[in-house]
């Protein structure tokens, strides 16, 4: 039985970070177990995200640690809840700051879809670089009616946003992609 804390407590003793992912069967209630079972031990939960992935999902999580939980309780802790069985968990020693950056601020919602080819994906990353802008989401899948969707989150400079965004409109173009973008 793990002891209760209060608000106070839970947040004045966390001192380490640490990386928390997760590879199993995609099933319903899998978030809210996971995240249920973490807040039970007092686990703070940073920048975190779930994904499907084929019939398998994937959760990653920065959490932010009690003193008197280490990675190897955490690990077991989560080993225990049932829709874990045979799931592949590592809980890893985060060492690089748990806040992001301005980088790492989403500015622009981007959608593609079409039809997929070799080297897409990387085809369309490379287009950011010239313009300092970083990737911050990335998801791609294979719809029903056979179209590939890449729907990326990026954090483009103000001052070059209109020509990064020209210029990935046209590289979709010349790969026979539609394009639409947002502003976050």
């Amino acid at each position: 039985m793990i002891p209760p804390f209060s608000i106070t407590k839970e947040y004045t003793t966390m001192t380490k970070y640490a990386l928390v992912s997760i590879f199993c069967p995609d099933r319903e209630g899998l978030i809210a177990a996971i995240s249920g079972r973490l807040f039970d031990l007092g686990v703070n939960l940073g920048d975190t995200s779930f994904a499907v992935l084929g019939e398998g999902a994937k959760f990653t999580s920065v959490c932010e640690l009690p003193e008197d939980v280490s990675f190897d309780d955490l690990r077991i802790e989560l080993s225990g809840i049932e829709m874990l069985n045979g799931a592949d968990i590592e809980v890893t020693d985060f060492t690089l700051a748990p806040l992001h950056g301005p980088s790492g601020r989403i500015t622009h919602r981007i959608t593609l879809s079409g039809g997929d080819q070799p080297g897409l994906i990387a085809r369309l990353c490379e287009v950011f670089i010239e313009f300092k802008a970083n990737i911050v989401r990335l998801v791609s899948e294979t719809t029903e009616d056979g179209s590939y969707v890449i729907r990326l989150s990026v954090y483009i400079p103000d001052n070059g946003a209109d020509a990064c965004l020209a210029t990935v409109k046209n590289t979709a173009e010349g790969l026979q992609l539609s394009y639409g973008v947002e502003t976050a």
